[in-house]
């Protein structure tokens, strides 16, 4: 069992303030793999001071734009150069497949870091507009200040760089404070970032449970909380930083639609479900989990998922075989049994799947893929974020009714149409209230379009030019004529 026994704090390794720690649980045998140190509250206050020290009086939020890009494209290459050895700790700390985590958990990151920059080369940090009244205008875009960093445990490596990268691109110190079931891809990172320069107080990484982020979101010294998670975590950061009006952006839960219309193919709709969320077993925000349907062609759309659920490889996600793993903790199981459970309790019908563990499969927190069909938009199954590989795949009668189901959700998040139709596909797409949306294709992850939700999947948007404006103030200068003096 690995130990790492100091706290990444002001850019420097340094002891914890106590003797606490993490343990980190292999999800597939049950059994502890490490032990990280735990940052306590007086940890959070020595990071935010560094990061507050860094951003009042140090140099990086006076630096060129180009200098921090040069030093994330430093950190793109140590991160290229190691990105195997990432991949193998994130599949043995998260249960991740190796060839999802090779794919998804550390190379999109990597490609991030370079699409980043790139965006941020040709970000306008400085533009000149005439006046109405006939001065000119200057506006300056400047770095928002200290900013917390808060990522969940499903895709650290995914959210913590696209939190950490536009942030220091803009000039911002940052606190990076991973979940505590995957807190070794986070110390890993701030290795690279070790290695890459980052100047003294510019980058903390400090590892906690829940109190100890509570703590940090609420820190009076923090400027902007970027925050992924829960829409009931969510809510108490909003309010945490309404007290101390910190700005606060948030990429919460999902509960994305997938209107398959009269002319879409099953077989389609039924690979971009299985892609848009069980490489992780389905422990993804914009997960495709309500399948819409016509009426008399959900047997046909049923049974594609089925089959192609049915069909993933389940194991040790150590093997390149291997397509899902386990969920990341027992508590997790137990929550998606429990879905399971109240499909099976209010009606819905079980196409594939169930409580049982996969076969061949001994211990772990293993759940196998389910789908159920006849859902009705009722159920809690169609209502609730499961977090898990539970499908429901829900009757409609005419396109506007899929819409209105699609619709009926507390969530906006994704969501996705399947028609041979682009230009009606299009068109459906504007109808349903999401943050983001795919014709054809589940969500995708693309560096230059903003990611966000509406309603009670937050609010706020990473990546693109907005995510990079999301660290920024834009100050606005009046310039008037110098008088003329007299002679």
């Amino acid at each position: 069992m690995s130990e790492r026994k100091e706290l990444f704090i002001g850019s420097e390794w340094v002891a914890p303030s106590t003797g606490r720690h993490i343990e980190v649980i292999s999800p597939v045998t049950e059994a502890p793999i490490a032990q990280v140190a735990a940052a306590s509250v007086a940890d959070v206050d020595c990071a935010v001071a560094a990061a507050r020290r860094a951003f009042d009086e140090g140099p990086w939020p006076r630096t060129e734009p180009a200098e921090r890009i040069a030093m994330i494209r430093r950190l793109a290459a140590l991160y290229g150069e190691r990105r195997d050895e990432l991949a193998e700790l994130i599949t043995a700390e998260l249960g991740a497949p190796i060839s999802f985590a090779k794919r998804a958990q550390v190379a999109l990151p990597w490609s991030m870091m370079s699409a980043l920059t790139d965006i941020a080369e040709k970000h306008p940090w400085q533009e000149c507009r005439p006046g109405v009244y006939g001065q000119d205008i200057v506006l300056r875009r400047e770095p928002v200040g200290v900013v917390a960093a808060v990522v969940p445990w499903n895709m650290p490596q995914f959210l913590a760089v696209t939190k950490i990268v536009p942030a220091l691109l803009a000039g911002c110190t940052v606190v990076l404070k991973p979940a505590p079931e995957a807190p070794l891809d986070a110390l890993f990172l701030a290795e690279l970032f070790e290695q890459a320069g980052v100047p003294p107080g510019v980058v903390s990484v400090v590892p906690a449970d829940r109190d100890v982020s509570a703590y940090l979101v609420a820190h009076p010294g923090v400027d902007k909380v970027s925050f992924t998670g829960s829409t009931a975590a969510g809510r108490q950061v909003a309010a945490a930083c309404a007290a101390n009006l910190t700005r606060v952006g948030l990429e919460l839960g999902g509960k994305s639609a997938a209107i398959a219309l009269d002319d879409a193919d099953p077989a389609a709709v039924a690979t971009a479900v299985r892609f848009s969320g069980m490489g992780m077993a389905g422990q993804i925000c914009n997960a495709l989990t309500r399948v819409l349907v016509p009426a008399d062609l959900i047997d046909d759309h049923a049974e594609a998922l089925a089959s192609t659920l049915g069909a993933i490889r389940i194991g040790d996600p150590a093997d390149p075989r291997t397509e899902m793993g386990p969920l990341v903790t027992e508590r997790q199981r137990l929550r998606v049994r429990r879905y399971i459970d109240s499909g099976l309790r209010e009606g819905a019908r079980l196409v594939t799947g169930g409580t049982g563990l996969p076969e061949g499969v001994r211990r772990g927190w293993y759940v196998r893929p389910t789908v159920f069909s006849h859902v009705d938009p009722s159920m809690t199954i169609a209502r609730e974020e499961i977090f898990g590989p539970v499908i429901a795949v829900i009757p409609y009668r005419d396109e506007d009714e899929a819409v209105r189901i699609a619709n009926d959700s507390e969530y906006g998040l994704a969501g996705a149409v399947f028609t041979a139709d682009t230009e009606h596909g299009l068109d459906v797409a504007a109808r349903v209230r999401t943050g983001t949306f795919g014709v054809n294709q589940g969500y995708s992850m693309d560096p230059a379009a903003p990611f966000g939700g509406v309603k009670a999947s937050g609010y706020g948007r990473e990546l693109g030019h907005e995510g990079l404006d999301g660290y920024l103030d834009t100050k606005s200068i009046s310039i008037a004529p110098p008088p003329v003096r007299a002679v």
